[in-house]
């Protein structure tokens, strides 16, 4: 078992990593996200639409299809209306009509609508990234990390959710990379990683395996080459839409810290980095201030500030910190990280020898 597809699909872009672990061989890019591509080919769609597909990510293809319902029909499956929104009547009340899967697969038949189709994974599009590196279109695992919030029981807030689904996990072991699923294994409330197991699992790969994209940066930050072995440290992975703050120690996960990378400042990563590693972030305060949710496990100290791993798309956010920033590139490239750590977690769930991420 050697050639893997790693695939970090984000609100920007999509890196992608090939990587043969017998022949140590790699091929990597980072291309526009399916979110943007997707929403691009939506609005060259001309007159009614009919939207078939799953739950992807969201944003700009949610807001062309609110505009598109202002002046044509948009017809949506319930499964795909769950890129939009949970509750399909809230979608309903944006001027957009709901119905069953089989009823849209009915209209899409007929012709008479301009068609689209949700999906994180692109299959098409993949292929010819692959065959443009040289190797061929097969594979013996493909790994796939997005960000996915869950699906929340009625009257609780989606991000609080996301926080407890995962803290529950992290609670029991520590360690992130155990946060890849195989395909059969993924919770069932994680509904935008089973629509992705589901759409990979038409890849040529004899595995799939998927895992939230917060998890995967962790994972690949750690192995940079900054990383030291005899203290505590932190990592910081500043992607588009999120920014992801996380204390290791001893390989373990012992805070983590989420906020939307538009509401990040220097003054406030300091704080919040402050208090994480004192143990003193409290979860309910971060989502009062806008933030994602946190996780302390236990406290590092401050010692481990002397360590502050940046990576991600817009880490130059953090150049005005007061703190050590060190700009990581797990595999020689910013861009990777999230492959990376989704290749270290198949790594390790699959049993194989160490490698080194220079």
């Amino acid at each position: 078992m050697s050639r893997f597809l790693c695939v970090d699909i984000g609100a920007g872009t999509m890196d992608v990593l090939w990587f043969d672990t017998e022949a140590v061989h790699h091929y990597k890019a980072v291309v526009v996200s399916p979110v943007r591509t997707i929403a691009e080919r939506a609005a060259r769609l001309p007159g009614d639409l009919v939207v078939t597909g799953c739950e992807m990510g969201g944003g700009p293809v949610t807001a062309v299809l609110r505009q598109r319902a202002e002046t044509h029909d948009v017809i949506v499956s319930l499964s795909a209306a769950a890129t939009l929104n949970h509750d399909a009547e809230k979608v309903r009340t944006w001027g957009i009509t709901v119905v069953e899967d089989a009823e849209a697969e009915k209209l899409r038949r007929r012709g008479r609508h301009a068609h689209l189709e949700l999906q994180d994974i692109e299959a098409g599009r993949l292929e010819r990234m692959v065959e443009g590196f040289g190797v061929p279109f097969e594979f013996d695992a493909v790994a796939v990390c997005v960000q996915d919030h869950g699906v929340p029981p009625p009257g609780m807030s989606h991000l609080d959710f996301r926080h407890r689904v995962y803290r529950d996990r992290l609670d029991a072991r520590p360690c992130p990379h155990d946060l890849l699923f195989a395909a059969g294994e993924v919770p069932t409330e994680l509904n935008r990683l089973r629509s992705v197991a589901r759409s990979a699992g038409r890849l040529p790969a004899g595995e799939v395996y998927v895992m939230d994209s917060g998890m995967a940066a962790v994972v690949g930050a750690a192995l940079d080459t900054h990383a030291p072995e005899d203290h505590a440290f932190v990592v910081l992975d500043v992607a588009t839409s999120h920014t992801v703050c996380a204390a290791v120690a001893a390989g373990e996960l012992a805070g983590l810290v989420e906020y939307h990378t538009v509401d990040v400042t220097p003054e406030r990563l300091d704080r919040l980095l402050h208090e994480m590693v004192a143990g003193r972030l409290d979860h309910r305060r971060v989502l009062d201030e806008g933030g994602h949710g946190a996780y302390i496990r236990k406290p590092v100290g401050p010692d481990a500030l002397r360590t502050i791993i940046a990576t991600g798309p817009k880490r130059r956010l953090v150049q005005g910190s007061r703190l050590p920033m060190v700009f990581g590139a797990p595999l020689g490239d910013n861009m990777m990280t999230g492959c990376v750590g989704l290749l270290e977690s198949l790594r390790r769930r699959r049993g194989l020898p160490a490698l080194v991420y220079v």
